[in-house]
């Protein structure tokens, strides 16, 4: 019993920071190398690596960022391909 609410409590915490994670709108994120997980939460890639290079960690682009006032990336719409038969 003890194990399983042990693992509850670790999904749920993993859940809270993945979803920390993606609510921040900017567009550098640090990945640490401890263990501390990810920070989505620097503007310039100098920002993140100061933060990050001290447990060892890198920083990459934020691939959900959304720079504000920019309208969202169009739908795309897979082409309808029907066969056509002569008879």
């Amino acid at each position: 019993m003890r194990l399983i609410f042990l693992s509850l409590v670790f999904a749920l915490g993993t859940l809270a920071r993945i979803s920390a994670a993606l609510a921040q709108n900017y567009p550098w994120c640090a990945n640490f190398a401890d263990g501390a997980g990810v920070n989505c939460g620097f503007s310039t890639y100098e920002q993140c690596m100061a933060t990050s290079q001290g447990s060892g960690g890198s920083c990459t682009r934020n691939n959900l960022y959304v720079a504000p006032g920019a309208a969202p990336p169009a739908r795309q719409v897979a082409p309808n391909h029907r066969l056509h038969r002569n008879n």
